[in-house]
């Protein structure tokens, strides 16, 4: 078993070998070209090291190695005479595997967040190549840097976070490009964003290198855009925004054509950039969790609302058969009590006959009635308004002498026969509480209508007495007794002083 694991180990790396050199070669190139448009407070390959080794899986890290010692013997082996063979193979071998630690202890957090750690990872990096290298050159080289340890250090660092900063990101959204919900990210507000960012670093690009205060204005007016991106799209936006703020404001720096190159007006601009990208990418990062944490309770409400919505559809379905089937062994019995009453009537019993269809048409009736408490069959051909006047639970709110004419606007039919349902439900229950525990005359009203694209019902169950003010007992079951009904139909049930108030709506169905 375990020979068979090792053959299948190495046919998987010797699949891989190919396409690892290709990584390699592609990986030592870009990071040749990037230095070549690098600065000191500006250094692309830092960046590079950690994009490509977010991307890549870890199979591919080895190779990502070897491309970069291919790049630095490329860059340093020429340099030998100069700094000594020390330097040259300590400084060049320490990069990588620091970076490549780092980036790998912050694995488990990039499977559970969405941006935070990407700040450790940049700021970790920057310092660890940023003061260990200027370290291993102040130990190995025969002559020390010049411009001072602090000085120096503050600016590679500087440089490596944001170069990590500007690549790194993108490469984020790369990788979790089939996370990002594009419509809302290419919406009319995020265009105007981005138009607005590309306006002002094409501007700070154009303006002259002799107008520096002019040019320094613009490019911390980039910032305004990068902010609203954040703000419309939480990460995401400034994953995007940032690193195209930075490009233009490399873009618009002055150079001497050398790769440590410097410029303090740009230096200090990009200062502040880095700590309002860093500041940025943490409240992106919060937004981003706050939205997904909204959304996945919206759709567990949502999902939840559908579920009493489906059960209550369900149980009425059941409670209908029931009364089908109620109906049907009453409709039997009428037709054998009919029976009887004819064959009495054959044989000169007319009294007795009368008296029989007399009983018999009372329990019926009473029959029917209670059964229209189960189910309001009538409610199928006649509507809401009708099934409360003239159904069974009409009768039984007219025996209490409690209830007033109800006041009932709109067409019930234009809804749907389950939320009239629903909305029957909760009205006799409404009544029914307040018949048990207020006193005084009720009042029922209901109005159907349409809202914007939403149709549906409001009904009120009050007293006529408008001093009267229900008890907070009373208040307190009509909402968690009726509670259910409204929000499975997107409503709300209020107790207002003397009156229910509850609501149901639905989508339009046409």
């Amino acid at each position: 078993m375990s020979d068979g694991k090792l053959v299948n180990g190495l046919q998987s790396r010797l699949q891989d070998f190919p396409e690892g050199l290709l990584v390699a070669a592609l990986y030592a190139a870009t990071c040749w070209a990037a230095r070549q448009v690098s600065l000191d407070q500006f250094f692309l390959p830092a960046g590079i090291r950690v994009a490509a080794l977010l991307i890549c899986r870890r199979e591919m890290w080895p190779y990502l190695l070897l491309g970069e010692y291919a790049y630095f013997a490329h860059l340093r082996i020429p340099l030998i005479d100069r700094h000594g063979l020390e330097w040259v193979v300590v400084s060049s071998a320490y990069q990588f595997p620091i970076v490549a630690l780092v980036v790998f202890l912050h694995r488990r957090s990039a499977s559970k967040e969405t941006g935070t750690w990407l700040l450790t990872v940049s700021a970790a990096a920057a310092v660890l190549i940023g003061v260990g290298t200027l370290l291993i050159a102040y130990a190995l080289r025969p002559t020390a840097p010049s411009g001072g340890f602090i000085t120096i250090a503050f600016r590679n660092t500087l440089g490596d976070y944001i170069a990590i900063l500007t690549v790194a990101p993108l490469a984020m959204v790369w990788t979790r490009r089939h996370d990002i919900d594009w419509p809302s990210l290419l919406s009319s507000r995020c265009i105007y964003a981005g138009l607005s960012l590309l306006v002002c670093g094409v501007v700070s690009i154009l303006i002259p290198h002799d107008s520096p205060a002019e040019k320094a204005t613009i490019q911390l007016l980039m910032a305004v855009p990068v902010i609203a991106l954040t703000c419309l799209q939480g990460w995401w936006g400034a994953a995007i925004g940032m690193p195209l703020m930075n490009i233009f404001i490399r873009i618009g720096t002055p150079v001497t054509g050398l790769p440590e190159s410097f410029d303090l007006d740009s230096f200090k601009v990009q200062l502040l950039t880095a700590v309002s990208g860093s500041a940025l990418l943490a409240v992106g990062s919060r937004i981003t969790h706050h939205y997904h944490q909204y959304t996945v309770q919206a759709k567990g409400r949502r999902q939840a609302i559908s579920n009493a919505r489906v059960s209550h559809i369900v149980g009425e379905g059941d409670l209908r058969n029931h009364v089908a089937s109620l109906r049907s062994i009453s409709d039997g019995l009428e037709v054998s009590l009919s029976s009887t009453v004819d064959w009495l009537r054959v044989r000169g019993y007319h009294d007795m006959a009368s008296s029989l269809l007399s009983i018999a048409t009372v329990h019926s009736r009473k029959f029917r009635e209670q059964t229209s408490l189960v189910y309001p069959t009538t409610m199928e051909h006649v509507g809401l308004y009708l099934s409360l006047q003239v159904g069974g639970i009409g009768e039984i709110w007219e025996q209490t002498e409690r209830i007033v004419q109800p006041h009932l606007t709109g067409d019930p039919c234009r809804l749907s026969l389950d939320l009239q349902l629903t909305a029957y439900r909760a009205l006799t229950e409404a009544v029914s509480l307040l018949l048990e525990h207020e006193h005084g005359q009720l009042k029922i009203r209901a109005r159907c209508g349409r809202i914007g694209s939403t149709h549906g019902i409001v009904v009120t169950v009050g007293s006529v007495d408008a001093r009267h003010r229900f008890s907070r007992s009373t208040a307190t079951m009509a909402i968690g007794r009726l509670s259910g009904r409204t929000q499975a139909w997107g409503g709300t049930v209020q107790c207002r002083r003397n009156r229910i108030r509850m609501s149901f709506g639905e989508p339009p169905t046409c």
